[in-house]
């Protein structure tokens, strides 16, 4: 399997909600170092992965609608629990949607998978993977 990764960052605010969560309930902040790999059996007839240059732009403009939000905030994300985890899924979701859009060229939709990985710190981070497919 051949993957290409692209890295960049943003910051949010966020709470929690329950008990689990101890002081995370309370209004908190976190920068997140953000990988996107993306994977494929065989390379496309460029020898490419995918561009890494349009990958680079599309996680940036991605990580640009969350940056310096208090995700509390976003009617996307009322009533739910922006965890690490789950902003992993977002990030994926959103991409995928970027690649099905054209936005990472013609032959990024022969990627078989996506692997977001968001680093909280040195000690900790959360990640998702799956398929590139026509988002639903």
């Amino acid at each position: 399997m051949y993957k290409l990764n692209v890295r960049d960052h943003f910051m949010i605010a966020h709470s929690f909600q329950g008990e689990t969560f101890g002081p995370a309930q309370r209004l908190h902040g976190a920068t997140y170092v953000v990988d996107a790999t993306f994977a494929r059996a065989s390379l496309d007839a460029d020898g490419l992965v995918v561009d890494i240059g349009l990958a680079a732009e599309a996680l940036k403009a991605v990580l640009a609608e969350l940056n310096y939000r208090n995700l509390d905030e976003l009617p996307a994300f009322r009533g739910v629990n922006t965890t690490t985890e789950f902003l992993a899924r977002e990030i994926h979701r959103r991409l995928v949607q970027a690649i099905h859009a054209g936005r990472l060229g013609p032959n990024a939709t022969g990627c078989d998978a996506l692997q977001v990985c968001l680093h909280e710190s040195h000690l900790a981070w959360a990640s998702y993977e799956g398929p590139i497919r026509e988002p639903t």
